[in-house]
């Protein structure tokens, strides 16, 4: 099976004497670039292109597709799949599954490739090939409504270590709600625990099951305020084998009566040796 065969985002020169407009606050959107054809022996092909949201905390990854079967009156439509990979700058921003996604880094050109595999409805159309594009982001880095850091971010083996959290809202966006949830490495024997009421190991299993995680904690928060930030005593115990703990923090911006609000903030890692 032949590779894709990758196909240049075209630039466009404004014309002479053009005045460039003030430039307005960018909106949310979608950029797209042509990354490759997937090409098959009997005639069939692929035109993958690959997409970056802009404008929003998160960058969404995406790879769509045109399929062309060996029956040229059929009309397919494409579902992909695969993975890719972000840089910017020559630093890898990291991987995952198309779809995917993750934290937006600012405005700059996005070099994304992907190995994608390419199948129609109906059949006819089934191809796998790496595809590449660079994508131009100019949306300015969101700043942060909220802030999690730890004052004791390295943990010891054979030891129990007293680790705080603070949580900060600086933005007048939100209320004084956040979630904060930390978990160790499942079979390490790492164990968390807090002896604020607003924490509790999450409970597993069907009722009336009891079980709790012992390496995992939620902990809510309600008085969250600017000025006013709260902070989470935790003892992590870590066994003969060492275990990574990481955290993220579950936000609200309410929006009126809008359902999908808020956000998902990454916290601080704490490392073990």
């Amino acid at each position: 099976m032949a590779g894709a065969a990758l196909l240049p985002l075209a630039l466009v020169t404004p014309a002479w004497g053009q005045t460039a407009a003030a430039s307005a606050p960018e909106t949310p959107g979608t950029l797209c670039a042509a990354a490759g054809t997937l090409h098959g022996s009997h005639g069939e092909q692929a035109q993958v292109s690959l997409c970056a949201d802009s404008g929003s905390p998160r960058l969404n990854i995406t790879a769509p597709a045109v399929c062309q079967g060996a029956a040229a009156k059929v009309q397919y439509v494409c579902r992909t799949e695969g993975t890719w990979e972000v840089h910017r700058a020559g630093k890898s921003l990291g991987t995952g599954s198309l779809p995917g996604s993750r934290l937006y880094a600012g405005p700059g050109a996005y070099e994304i490739s992907a190995t994608v595999r390419v199948r129609s409805v109906p059949a006819g159309v089934d191809l796998t090939g790496k595809v590449r594009a660079t994508v131009p982001l100019t949306a300015p880095l969101t700043k942060a409504t909220h802030v999690v850091t730890a004052d004791n971010p390295v943990l010891r083996r054979n030891a129990t270590t007293t680790v705080t959290y603070t949580i900060r809202r600086d933005s007048d966006q939100g209320d004084g709600n956040a979630r904060l949830g930390m978990i160790g490495e499942e079979k390490s024997g790492v164990q968390i625990r807090s002896a604020d009421r607003r924490c509790v190991n999450p409970l597993v299993g069907r009722y009336p099951a009891n079980t709790r995680l012992a390496h995992a904690l939620d902990c809510t928060v309600t008085e969250l305020q600017p000025g006013h930030p709260e902070k989470i005593k935790v003892r992590v115990t870590v066994g003969a084998k060492c275990s990574t703990v990481v955290s993220k923090l579950g936000y609200w911006v309410p929006q009126g009566q809008s359902m999908y609000t808020g956000a998902m903030l990454e916290g601080p890692k704490l490392t073990c040796r």
